[in-house]
């Protein structure tokens, strides 16, 4: 086989050094090359961070703070953006060089390329280091300093309960007004939202007018004042006040406004509230819908809430009227609750009711005959809640106008389920909060709503469960929130089953009496038989309201908390 040699390659020396090279337009080696053209130059090798200790983030100008974890993509590209001449050349790689965390030092490893002569491209490799200076974000400083808010949010509602702001409380959470606020107060009748800018006071009152019935001013205070370049420094208040009319209340309109609302009639139960009232008469369907303004040009106070609720038994219910929606006009039978108990039953807890509330004995075995717009879930033997109102003393000048015909003895409002409520059920669901801190773990997910010092806590435990249970039996009030999946188990407190009503008490056994020792056999036989009671009332409310599956959001703030928990114990 006869070989062929390759074509020869001509070689040049070197200007610099001499060593034979492969012919360029330079005439220079690598080495040489390097040493006569930087392609780094204009390029600092040093540069600075500005990282928050409080929030731990990083400042991105001009004025944006980000969070890079150390070595992460984020902080390489902060990092990158940081570099001055970096567009006149090519970057090919970048990463970071290990540093000590506590050097306070971050080393970036760069290799660009740039062409440097005809057809010649050099390749360089690199490092620049950066000093990571530590200052305050301006959140953080507003957070630290005292009084450095620009407006306040003043809401207010005059009513003795707190379960407006917590469905508030649960509207603000689902559409994320609460985002731009720097804390949250809770006064005597509402609360305080602060902003460090007036845009986002306005905002949170243009989302307040939207979801609820409310009335609005405004005032400022001059902080400083520079004569020099003619600016000011003010804070800004806005006044918000709640209608105090709440769901469930039963109201009496002035006549003259009445009759401005299609001539419905005065004494009016409040099925809805949301930007407006929904009022509905339950004696005809009869229903109306009063705006905001037109409320605050004539307003008005309830005549009784759900506090003043009292249990009735129906009797007999016979639909006899137009259905409007859910509601069907029927007319009722009904009678106060325990009115038709033997007195052999329950003779202790009979009396311990009576000696307590001296206004039912001359009503105790009476029937009520009276009209409803709940023909369409009440049945013979449920249990409802309603207004006695021919037991009732109310100081309102138009309820006294009224014809005493006009008057009903008793307006039934919504039913009632108490031997359901009577059993320590767990809930599966959970709602969120505002400003949640670790301290309120205790608070079965109330927020800032329930912690101002001084209050009765009795009073707000009682609160928060009538407006758990208005979100089992309400679904249109259960859609406008987010509930959640719960963790653990959210015991329902056992109550009589009445929304803030009259409760009936039972005498206990004590102990260290003696008496637990002689009466076992009888406490033992009337717990069996309370239990097949609760047994067959269960069968007989097969429509208590339960929050469906479906209903419920998966809640991935505590679901990561979990699994934290859960390798810190594994570790």
């Amino acid at each position: 086989m006869e070989f062929v040699p390759g074509p020869a390659v001509h070689r040049v020396l070197c200007a610099d050094c001499g060593t034979p090279i492969v012919p360029n337009s330079a005439n220079l080696c690598v080495a040489c090359l390097r040493n006569s053209v930087d392609i780094t130059e204009g390029i600092p090798k040093q540069s600075s961070l500005t990282f928050c200790r409080n929030c731990e983030r990083f400042s991105s100008p001009p004025n944006a703070w980000i969070i890079a974890q150390p070595e992460s993509q984020e902080l390489l590209a902060l990092c990158l953006r940081r570099i001055k001449g970096l567009n006149k050349v090519r970057l090919t790689d970048a990463h970071f060089i290990w540093t000590e965390p506590h050097s306070r030092r971050l080393r970036v490893s760069l290799t660009i390329q740039k062409e440097v002569l005809t057809a010649t491209i050099l390749e360089q490799i690199f490092e620049i280091e950066y000093l990571v200076q530590n200052a305050q974000c301006p959140d953080c400083a507003r957070l630290a300093a005292k009084n450095t808010w620009k407006a306040v949010v003043q809401v207010r509602q005059k009513v003795p309960h707190k379960r407006t702001f917590l469905f508030l409380e649960q509207l603000i959470l689902k559409h994320g007004a609460q985002k731009d606020t720097i804390s949250v107060k809770e006064t005597r009748d509402g609360l305080d939202f602060f902003y460090s800018q007036r845009s986002h006071a306005i905002k949170m009152t243009e989302f307040l007018t939207s979801v609820v019935p409310v009335r609005s001013k405004s005032s400022e205070q001059l902080i400083s004042k520079d004569t020099h370049s003619n600016t000011a420094n003010y804070k800004f208040t806005y006044s918000v006040e709640i209608a105090p009319v709440c769901k469930d209340d039963l109201v009496c309109l002035p006549p003259k406004l009445a009759r401005q609302l299609a001539n419905i009639s005065p004494l009016v139960l409040c099925t809805r509230v949301g930007n407006s009232l929904h009022l509905a008469d339950p004696q005809t369907l009869a229903v109306s819908e009063l705006a905001a303004p037109i409320y605050w040009r004539t307003p008005f106070d309830s005549l009784a809430g759900v506090t003043d609720l009292v249990e009735f038994t129906v009797l007999d219910v016979e639909p006899s009227g137009p259905t409007r929606g859910k509601w069907v006009l029927a007319d009722a039978q009904v009678a106060l609750a325990g009115a038709f108990r033997s007195h052999a039953e329950d003779a202790d807890e009979d009396a311990m009711a009576l000696d307590d509330d001296h206004e039912l004995v001359a009503g105790q075995n009476q029937i009520f005959h009276t009209r409803t717009h709940l023909g369409a879930i009440l049945q013979p033997g449920d249990t409802a809640l309603g207004y006695w109102l021919s037991h009732a003393n109310f100081n309102s000048d138009d309820f006294s106008a009224l014809p005493a015909d006009r008057i009903p003895d008793v307006v039934l409002v919504k039913k009632a389920y108490p031997n359901r409520r009577k059993k320590s059920k767990a809930r599966t669901w959970t709602l969120r909060s505002m400003a949640k801190e670790a301290a309120d773990e205790a608070q079965d997910g109330r927020g800032v709503v329930g912690r101002l010092g001084g209050r009765d806590q009795r009073k707000v435990d009682e609160d928060y469960e009538l407006f758990l249970r208005e979100l089992e039996e309400d679904p249109e009030m259960r859609g406008a929130v987010n509930l959640y999946k719960a963790r653990g188990p959210q015991k329902i407190n056992a109550g009589s089953g009445m929304a803030g009503g009259k409760t009936r008490r039972k005498v206990k056994l004590d102990p260290s009496a003696g008496q637990m020792e002689t009466e076992s056999a009888d406490a033992q036989m009337a717990e069996i038989a309370s239990s097949v009671d609760e047994n067959a009332a269960d069968e007989n409310e097969a429509d208590f309201p339960e929050v469906k599956l479906d209903e419920l959001l998966e809640d991935f703030d505590e679901l990561a908390l979990g699994d934290e928990e859960e390798v810190e114990q594994e570790v």
